[in-house]
Order: C-alpha cells, then sequence, then structure tokens
C-alpha cells in the first residue's frame, strides 16, 4: 500500500508511528474521482470496503487541520477511531433493513465528511435546553442501489461507567439528513 505523503504534508514527531492501516467493514462503491473518498488507497481490493487511515495519516490529517496530536496519542486514537465508526455504520445498517439495497449488495458508503464547529438543527435545539454540544458531527452519503441517501451523525461524550472510570464512553446520534428522503424515514420509524 502506497503511504508516500504529497508534498507539503506536515511529518510526524519523533515517535515512530505505525502504518498499518485496518480494513473496515464498511463497503464502498466501485468510484471513479479526484477526491480522497474516491482515491483507491482508501479501498480493499479484496472485499471492496474502505481502508481505515495508519497511525501516521491520522497523525498527518490532525495537523493539515491545525490541531496538535501528540504522536504516542495515535496507538489509542485510531482504534477508537475505527470502532467508532464502526457503531456509526451498524446503525445507519439498522436505518437501511428493508429498504431495497439487498438486491445489490446492501448499502455502501460514498463519502464522508466531519464538521465539528457546524451543528446540527436537533443538536443546536438540545444546547438550547441545556444539553452538552456533540464534540463532532458527521455527514455520511450513502448508495442504496444507485440512491443517495445522507445520513447526519452527532458525537457525544457518554456517561463514565462507576466500575471503569478510566473507559471512553461514546453516544452516537445517527439518522438520515433532513431531506425529502429522511423526514419520511424518520417518521416511519415512529
Amino acid at each position: 500500500m502506497d503511504q508516500t505523503l504529497p508534498a507539503g504534508h506536515p511529518k510526524p514527531s519523533n515517535r515512530k508511528l505505525g502504518v498499518d492501516r485496518e480494513i473496515s467493514t464498511i463497503p464502498r462503491p466501485n468510484m471513479e474521482g479526484s477526491n480522497s473518498e474516491h482515491d483507491p488507497r482508501y479501498q480493499d481490493p479484496k472485499s471492496g470496503n474502505w481502508i481505515y487511515p495508519s497511525e501516521e495519516m491520522f497523525f498527518n490529517a490532525m495537523k493539515r487541520k491545525d490541531w496538535d496530536p501528540k504522536a504516542e496519542d495515535m496507538r489509542t486514537i485510531v482504534p477508537i477511531h475505527n470502532a467508532v465508526n464502526e457503531r456509526a455504520w451498524k446503525e445507519i445498517k439498522e436505518w437501511e433493513a428493508g429498504r431495497g439495497s439487498e438486491k445489490c449488495g446492501g448499502p455502501k458508503l460514498v463519502s464522508f465528511s466531519g464538521d465539528s464547529q457546524k451543528l446540527t438543527p436537533k443538536a443546536r435545539f438540545m444546547v438550547l435546553l441545556g444539553y452538552q454540544a456533540p464534540f463532532d458531527r458527521h455527514d455520511w452519503t450513502v448508495d442504496r442501489c444507485g440512491k443517495k441517501v445522507d445520513y447526519v451523525i452527532d458525537f457525544y461524550s457518554g456517561k463514565p461507567d462507576p466500575r471503569r472510570p478510566e473507559a471512553l464512553s461514546f453516544y452516537l446520534d445517527v439518522r438520515p439528513k433532513l431531506s425529502p428522503e429522511g423526514v419520511w424515514m424518520r417518521m416511519q420509524r415512529w
């Protein structure tokens, strides 16, 4: 797998960061394009699934976003990132169940983007009611046999477990985006 960084990308700090990548359970449609989501380096040639970034790639992505990552934290952060995305995908598959994608091999993740500064309408409303804001937001586009369906994911810090105070806890609010299709899907769940 090519791990070469294009010119201008920051190099990691003195700690040797891992370059191994994990194959996700999240299927990816075969697509052509120029952005990173369509880059074949992000798709496993055998399974067709998305491939998660290595510690080094994750570190460099955080640097590009002007965050201040610590190399020694990547060994912990990357597996958490991957596990949280797997959980989000599991919830999306629950939303997609019985909606027709079974005939073409199930839903596939077309693209994703994150914007921790942009609150969803629901998150904004919950903040007005006094609840904590999510620490991140993702927008995912899913292919349902050629039909694109948009989802939004709000990521919250969960309640700590008193039996395991050192364990991290997350709550994900995964739902279809407010669109005609998304509203219809939400109404059917009530």
